[in-house]
C-alpha cells in the first residue's frame, strides 16, 4: 500500500501526476491519493473579500486562522474544484476514482481545537472560534471497502471533529495518519520545492536523506510549510510506515521518481535480530 500526498500550492501541475498515477494503477499498485489545496483557497478568499490570515502558534508552526465562514471557502476549494477536478483526470485517463472528503462516512476523525494561542508581534494571544484540529481517527473499513471495490480513493480535508463539526486539518499530517492506519509501506509527500533544503533560497541544497534519529535537528531546520512535513514524516515513521519521502511535484513523473529515490527519503532503521 502506498499514499500519495500532493500539495496545493502555487505551481503545482497536476497532470504528470495523473498520469503517474494511472501508470502506477496499470501496474496494479494500490494507493490512495490525499490532496491539499491552500494556493486556490487563498484566491478564492481574496476575490470573495475575506483574505486569508496565516498566524504562527506559539509552538513555532505557521497555520491558517479557520473561523466558520473561512471553513465554508475551504470546503468549496477542496471538496469542490480540486477534489472533483482530481478526479475528472483520473477518470479521464481510466483510473475509477472516487473523491471523498474526510467528513465523507467519518472517514477522517478527530478532536477540535476551539482556540489557538499564537505569537504576534512578540506577543502571546488567543485566537477563539477556531475551527482547526488533527487528525486521530482513519475510517480504514470505509477505504479497505472501496479499495476492495476497485476504486481509487481520492481524499481531501476538511475532517470532522468528535463533535460533529468540520474541522480543518493539516493534509500532511492527514496524510501520515492516513498512511499509519492502512499500514502503508512508504509514504509520499510531493510539493513545490525538491525537498527538504539547507537554504530555502538554494533547491541545489537537497539533504537527500535523513537518519530517522535526526528528524527533531531537520524539524529545527525546517521554514514554513515544510516544518509540517517533517512532522507528519516523523508521526508517519513512528506509526509504523517504513519510508517517506518529500519529493518535487513539478518534475515529470513526480511519484515514480520519488519512488526511486529523488528527494529527501526518511527511512526506519532496519535492526540487526
Amino acid at each position: 500500500m502506498l499514499v500519495i500526498k500532493v500539495g496545493g500550492s502555487r505551481g503545482i501541475d497536476y497532470d504528470p501526476v495523473c498520469a503517474d498515477l494511472a501508470a502506477l494503477y496499470r501496474e496494479g499498485e494500490r494507493f490512495v491519493l490525499v490532496h491539499g489545496g491552500s494556493h486556490e483557497t487563498n484566491l478564492l478568499s481574496n476575490k470573495l473579500g475575506k483574505p486569508p490570515r496565516f498566524v504562527t502558534t506559539a509552538s513555532g508552526y505557521e497555520s491558517r486562522y479557520t473561523d466558520r465562514e473561512t471553513l465554508e471557502i475551504f470546503e468549496m476549494v477542496y471538496c469542490g474544484k480540486l477534489n472533483k477536478g482530481l478526479v475528472e483526470k483520473l477518470q479521464a485517463l481510466d483510473v475509477p476514482a472516487i473523491g471523498l472528503s474526510g467528513l465523507d462516512g467519518r472517514l477522517l476523525e478527530g478532536p477540535r481545537k476551539d482556540s489557538i494561542t499564537i505569537v504576534e508581534n512578540g506577543r502571546r494571544k488567543v485566537l477563539r472560534g477556531d475551527h482547526t484540529g488533527r487528525v486521530e481517527r482513519v475510517n480504514t473499513r470505509l477505504v479497505h471497502l472501496l479499495i476492495d471495490a476497485g476504486y481509487v480513493l481520492v481524499v481531501s480535508p476538511p475532517a470532522i471533529s468528535h463533535d460533529h463539526v468540520a474541522i480543518n486539518v493539516d493534509g500532511d499530517r492527514a496524510a501520515a495518519r492516513m498512511a499509519d492506519a492502512l499500514g502503508a509501506e512508504r509514504l509520499v509527500i510531493l510539493s513545490n520545492v525538491p525537498g527538504l533544503l539547507r537554504d530555502v533560497d538554494d533547491e541545489a541544497s537537497l539533504i537527500a536523506r535523513i537518519d530517522p534519529d535526526a528528524i527533531d535537528e531537520h524539524l529545527e531546520l525546517a521554514r514554513g510549510r515544510m516544518k509540517k512535513k517533517i512532522l507528519a514524516a516523523r508521526e508517519a515513521l513512528d506509526g509504523g510506515v517504513g519510508e517517506v519521502i518529500l519529493a518535487d511535484a513539478r518534475v515529470a513523473s513526480p511519484i515514480r521518481q520519488a519512488l526511486s529515490g529523488r528527494g529527501t527519503v526518511i527511512a526506519r532503521r532496519v535492526l540487526s535480530p
